[in-house]
């Protein structure tokens, strides 16, 4: 079984930074994309970055130059660096994971992290 684990959530003053790790654990399977995602309460959850196999990423606009997203594939871990934050990116950060096993493709989503941004 593959499995997908946040860490890195907290709580940050306005204009502060966070690093958000991704990491992903299991065995005969390999990673197409990862992405990081997002959820306020009472709002949809909306997509914010994606790192391919090959290394390509993609933003969404709301977080370009702010955000940056990169990949350790000798680790399996994808990390969220998070710089002059808003109190309107709290919200619990979720890491997606798009991987094929046995030639069958799956998607599977971490449990989340509270990223929490003080005014």
């Amino acid at each position: 079984q593959v499995q997908v684990t946040e860490s890195g959530g907290g709580l940050v003053q306005a204009g502060g930074s966070l690093r958000l790790s991704c990491s992903v654990s299991g065995s005969d399977f390999s990673i197409n994309a990862m992405a990081w995602y997002r959820q306020a309460p009472g709002k949809q959850r909306d997509w914010l970055a994606t790192v391919t196999s090959g290394g390509s990423t993609n933003y969404a606009d709301f977080v370009k130059g702010r955000f940056t997203i990169s990949r350790d594939n000798a680790k399996n871990t994808v990390y969220l660096q998070m710089n002059s934050l808003k109190p309107e990116d709290t919200a619990v950060y979720y890491c997606n994971l798009l991987y094929i096993k046995y030639l069958t493709h799956y998607n599977s989503w971490g449990q989340g992290t509270q990223v929490t941004v003080s005014s």
